[in-house]
């Protein structure tokens, strides 16, 4: 089994890929090009490669099975989501998550019902901090 490297960064179809897997587990290249088919036409040999480039960059792992290899997440979705936004934290609002949360919600179209679940989770992390708890 490999070892998990930091995180880097992630193009638009290795995403596609991993949510793939995260979506129906362990599989092996060809069972994950038959899903990619669904959405876009692309090589077996594309799907090979950056599924190969997935592993080697920590975010899969693998193992052979006969003459087939099989992929699994080495890491969870979330691990994964706060890597990607921390990345972006730090290259594109230079650390500012204020800035960040402010481009999103001034920018992106949001339904009362978002508002309204993202002010819950404030008011839950407010609360945790008036306990004494950590907000994370």
């Amino acid at each position: 089994m490999r070892r998990k490297p930091s995180l880097s960064s992630l193009g638009e179809s290795e995403m596609e890929l991993l949510q793939l897997i995260w979506e129906t587990g362990p599989a092996t290249v060809a069972e994950i090009h038959e899903r990619a088919l669904t959405t876009r036409k692309v090589a077996y040999t594309t799907i090979m490669s950056q599924l190969r480039k997935l592993a080697d960059k920590g975010y899969l792992e693998f193992e052979q099975e006969g003459n087939a290899y099989v992929y699994r997440p080495a890491r969870n979705p979330q691990e994964v989501r706060f890597s990607v936004l921390s990345s972006i934290l730090e290259k594109v609002f230079q650390g500012s998550a204020v800035e960040m949360v402010e481009s999103l919600v001034k920018h992106e179209p949001l339904s009362a019902q978002d508002y309204a679940e993202i002010r819950r989770i404030i008011d839950e992390m407010e609360h945790r901090d008036d306990k004494g708890g950590t907000a994370s």
